[in-house]
């Protein structure tokens, strides 16, 4: 079950890449285009889609590549700690608190999923260090 969750939620990264990319293009095609985003949304959205594409990969031997769906936890719960500091701070809008309910339960079931699928510590899955390789 831990392996198709990592599989489709790491697909619908493809999506929220493609957002990204299309944010990049209305911003390029603006009647007053915003300098400073191109560049930046492209790259990320090309990003999330690679990063969907490691996470499915992943999925096809979780125990092998556990770090690389670890690493995604992080990613996600690092994206919530920043919505719950700048929501409040005006550095984002309301609507991103959304983000803590989607990312941070992927986040927490990808950090805790891991040492369980491996039998790795926490420390051993931050530190790239699978159980096969402890051994």
């Amino acid at each position: 079950m831990l392996q198709k969750f990592v599989y489709w939620t790491g697909a619908s990264d493809f999506l929220v890449g493609a957002g990204a990319i299309a944010g990049a293009v209305g911003v390029a095609v603006a009647d007053t285009p915003v300098k400073g985003q191109f560049v930046p949304l492209m790259t990320l959205g090309m990003f999330l889609m690679m990063a969907a594409a490691c996470l499915m990969w992943a999925s096809r031997n979780m125990v092998e590549r556990a770090p690389i769906i670890f690493w995604q936890g992080l990613v996600r719960l690092t994206a919530v700690a920043a919505v719950i500091y700048a929501v409040p701070n005006q550095l984002a809008e309301q609507w991103e608190y959304v983000l803590i309910l989607i990312d941070g339960p992927i986040g927490a079931i990808y950090l805790l999923g891991m040492p369980r699928v491996t039998g790795c510590s926490l420390l051993g899955c931050l530190l790239c260090r699978p159980a096969t390789v402890q051994g």
